[in-house]
């Protein structure tokens, strides 16, 4: 069994938390913005899907900064295969039931 500190799983794939961290911070590197929150991270058959929440634009008051969603990929070792953003956003909006 792996901790949470470890690299991979015995299988060579990147732990979830692994994973959740590596999109942030190699979204941060691309973006050059530090990513606000990693909402949702799920495996997938090819690695990784990962949603992350980054401030677009700095607005006042602050329930009107602008925030994106990106869904970034990641194999399974965790490197980045590519990224979209999904959804902007003003901070204080609320999602509407479905």
């Amino acid at each position: 069994m792996t901790s949470t500190d470890d690299q991979t799983t015995p299988s060579g794939r990147t732990t979830a938390v692994q994973a959740m961290r590596g999109a942030a911070a190699q979204l941060a590197e691309l973006l050059g913005t530090t990513p606000d929150s990693v909402t949702a991270v799920r495996p997938t058959p090819d690695g990784w899907s990962a949603d992350v929440e980054v401030v677009e634009l700095e607005r006042v008051p602050d329930t009107m900064t602008i925030m994106a969603t990106y869904r970034v990929t990641l194999d399974p070792q965790g490197l980045l295969l590519g990224y979209e953003r999904v959804r902007r956003y003003a901070r204080g909006q609320l999602d509407r039931q479905r």
